[in-house]
C-alpha cells in the first residue's frame, strides 16, 4: 500500500464522523439504561476467546464468520468474537449458576470475516439481551416486546415482524421418518422454496401422501394471520409437537396484538434461518425499503450444554452501528457555547458551571482560525459589567 492510500479502510470496515459517533454513544447509554428498567443485567464478555467456546450453540454457524489467531501463551486457537450469545450462555451456565430465571444483557463490538449480506458491515456494534431459565412462551413475549421497545428508543417505529418456529418442520420431519441426509435436503429445498425439486425428493424417497401432503405446504404457508388457520387445518394429523409450535405462535401473535395493535405480523413457516440452532420461535423485524432484517432472535435452549449446563434460553441482538445509520436524519443539531481566550478566573468558574449543568462550551486557543460560528457554536460568552454571560452569536 503506498503512503497515498494508507488512510483507506479494509472492505466491510466503516468508522463514525462526529455526528453520527456522538448520536450512537448517546443512544447506547439510553438502551443500557432501557434494558435495566426491564431487569436485564449488563455483561462484557471479552473481544477475544477460545474458539471452541465461540463456535458453541450459535456460534457453529458463524465458523466462516470468525477471525482466528493462536494464543501465544497456551498454544491454544482462538478467535475475535462475531457473536456474544455464546460468551453470555456461558456466563450464565459457569459464571452466575443461577436457579432462577437470569436476565442479561449485552453491547460491544463483533468482528465478521464477510459482510453480512448487501452492502452490511464487519464490524457491528452488538446489543442484545438473553433471558434464561424460562422455557414458557411469555419469556419469548418479553424478549420479542423488548426487541421493539429498543427499535422504537433509537427511534425507529414503521417495523413489521416476521415469525416463525423451527418446531415445525423439525416435527414434521420426524414424524415422517426422515433420516439426517434426507432432512438435509428439504431444507436445503425448502429455503429456495423449489417445488418441484421437493416433489421429485418425495417420489425419490416414496414418502406417505400424508406426510409428503403436511411438508409440502410448508412452502405456501405465509402470509398474515390467516396463515395460522390454514396451517391448523392442513397440519392437523401432525404430531402433538407440531401443533404446540403452531399453539406457541398462536399465543405469541394474541400477546402481541393486544400490547401493539397496530404491529403488522408476518408468518413463513418455511423461514428456518437458524435452523441449527433455534428450538423454537425465531422472529425478525424489517423496516419497509429495507431489505435486512434490523434486529432478530429467537429460543435456543441448547446453547449453555456444552458449559454443562443447557438452561432454556431465549434473546435477540441488534446492531446499533446500523440503527444509527437508518436513523440519521433524526440526529438532533447539538448546540455549542464559544468561550474566547482568557484566563480570567470568573470566566473559568463560568465555564465549569456551564459544563455541570450539561452544557459543550468550546475554548478558543491562542491563534486559531476560526472563530464561534466556524466552531459549530450559536452562543458565546461575553463579559458585560464584570460578569460573564451567554449571549447568541
Amino acid at each position: 500500500m503506498s503512503t497515498n492510500d494508507a488512510w483507506l479502510l479494509p472492505e466491510g470496515i466503516e468508522e463514525l464522523l462526529p455526528p453520527q459517533a456522538e448520536r450512537l454513544e448517546r443512544l447506547r447509554r439510553e438502551l443500557i439504561d432501557q434494558l435495566h428498567s426491564w431487569g436485564y443485567e449488563l455483561v462484557v464478555p471479552p473481544l477475544i476467546d477460545y474458539l471452541e467456546s465461540l463456535l458453541t450453540g450459535t456460534g457453529n454457524d458463524l465458523k466462516l464468520q470468525t477471525f482466528t489467531l493462536t494464543d501465544q501463551i497456551s498454544g491454544r486457537l482462538m478467535g475475535i468474537r462475531a457473536d456474544m450469545t455464546p460468551q453470555v450462555a456461558r456466563i450464565d451456565a459457569r459464571q452466575l449458576g443461577r436457579d432462577t430465571p437470569s436476565r442479561l444483557c449485552y453491547l460491544g463490538t463483533v468482528l465478521h470475516t464477510r459482510p453480512d449480506g448487501f452492502a452490511g458491515g464487519r464490524s457491528p456494534l452488538q446489543c442484545g439481551a438473553e433471558l434464561y431459565g424460562s422455557d414458557t412462551v411469555e419469556s419469548d413475549i418479553e424478549v420479542i416486546r423488548l426487541m421493539l421497545a429498543t427499535l422504537e428508543k433509537t427511534g425507529i417505529k414503521a417495523v413489521h415482524l416476521d415469525l416463525a418456529h423451527v418446531g415445525i418442520f423439525r416435527g414434521l420431519v420426524q414424524q415422517a421418518g426422515l433420516d439426517a441426509q434426507q432432512e438435509a435436503q428439504l431444507f436445503d429445498a425448502l429455503q429456495r422454496k423449489a417445488v418441484p425439486e421437493i416433489n421429485g425428493l418425495f417420489d425419490e424417497w416414496a414418502l406417505d401422501a400424508p406426510q409428503a401432503t403436511m411438508l409440502r405446504a410448508l412452502v405456501d404457508l405465509n402470509g398474515g394471520d390467516e396463515v395460522l388457520d390454514e396451517a391448523a387445518e392442513v397440519l392437523a394429523p401432525a404430531s402433538e409437537a407440531v401443533r404446540a409450535a403452531l399453539e406457541d405462535l398462536r399465543q405469541i401473535a394474541t400477546s402481541l396484538k393486544n400490547y401493539l395493535p397496530n404491529m403488522p405480523l408476518f408468518f413463513d413457516l418455511a423461514e428456518l434461518r437458524g435452523y441449527h440452532y433455534h428450538t423454537g420461535v425465531m422472529f425478525s423485524a424489517y423496516l419497509p425499503g429495507h431489505g435486512q432484517a434490523i434486529a432478530w432472535g429467537g429460543r435456543y435452549d441448547d446453547i449453555g450444554r456444552i458449559f454443562g449446563r443447557a438452561r432454556p434460553a431465549t434473546g435477540f441482538s441488534t446492531d446499533l452501528k446500523q440503527l444509527v445509520l437508518l436513523t440519521d436524519n433524526q440526529a438532533e443539531v447539538v448546540d455549542r457555547i464559544f468561550a474566547p481566550v482568557n484566563t480570567d478566573t470568573a470566566l473559568q468558574e463560568k465555564i465549569a458551571a456551564l459544563r455541570a449543568q450539561g452544557e459543550r462550551v468550546v475554548c478558543e486557543l491562542p491563534g486559531q482560525q476560526g472563530g464561534a460560528s466556524e466552531m459549530g457554536c450559536s452562543r458565546k460568552l461575553e463579559q458585560h459589567n464584570g460578569q460573564w454571560e451567554v449571549v447568541s452569536v
